[in-house]
């Protein structure tokens, strides 16, 4: 006899290792979608596994200091897509954030898709999905990518001194041809600016 959804699900947790994460539909095959969530949330609360938002629960890591270890929002968004197989890419305050031109802790973590739009609350802050054009998905520089999705978030006649500097220093470390590759994609704008400030760098 076939072992119930909730042995099923338990053996998977357990045979998983520290800080997987589970998603509802990663258990389809196992049963209907009420009765996934009920047992998942039975695990929940025999603490088991922990819920990081709706559908989505990870098996934590445990550290003999710092106790349970969750992962980042980041680490969940390249497992949603990974599970979703769409494409992502940082944009707005949070690819600001990552290449060092903020120092500000976003609210919301804001990532562009070829997918469909996708919202998800963890505690205060928000994993979001945002579908995209193709186009700004073709960006390829590690650097560029980020920087220049994130200066279309920006005024950028009220950069400051400092703020001018940081952009220098991260267009001459880029990869010269990915930076002529990802300036190509971005809007008229950012690249006009790019190009009127920062003309001894020959973008």
């Amino acid at each position: 006899m076939k072992d119930s959804i909730n042995k099923q699900i338990e053996k998977i947790i357990h045979q998983s290792k520290e800080g997987t994460i589970f998603l509802t539909s990663d258990f389809k095959d196992i049963g209907t979608t009420t009765a996934i969530r009920k047992s998942l949330s039975r695990f929940v609360e025999l603490r088991i596994i922990d819920r990081m938002g709706k559908g989505i629960y990870v098996k934590p890591k445990q550290h003999k200091i710092f106790g349970k270890i969750l992962p980042s929002l980041e680490e969940v968004a390249l497992i949603l897509a990974g599970k979703e197989h769409v494409k992502i890419m940082p944009t707005g305050q949070y690819a600001l954030n990552k290449v060092g031109l903020s120092n500000q802790v976003p609210m919301k973590f804001v990532f562009l898709t070829n997918g469909t739009f996708k919202k998800i609350q963890f505690g205060k802050t928000e994993l979001i999905f945002k579908p995209t054009t193709s186009k700004k998905l073709a960006m390829i520089g590690e650097i560029t990518s980020l920087l220049f999705l994130g200066l279309e978030e920006l005024d950028l006649e009220k950069l400051t001194a400092p703020e001018m500097e940081k952009i220098k220093d991260l267009l001459e470390k880029a990869d010269p041809e990915m930076l002529k590759h990802d300036l190509r994609l971005t809007p008229s704008r950012v690249s006009d600016f790019l190009n009127k400030s920062f003309l001894n760098l020959k973008l």
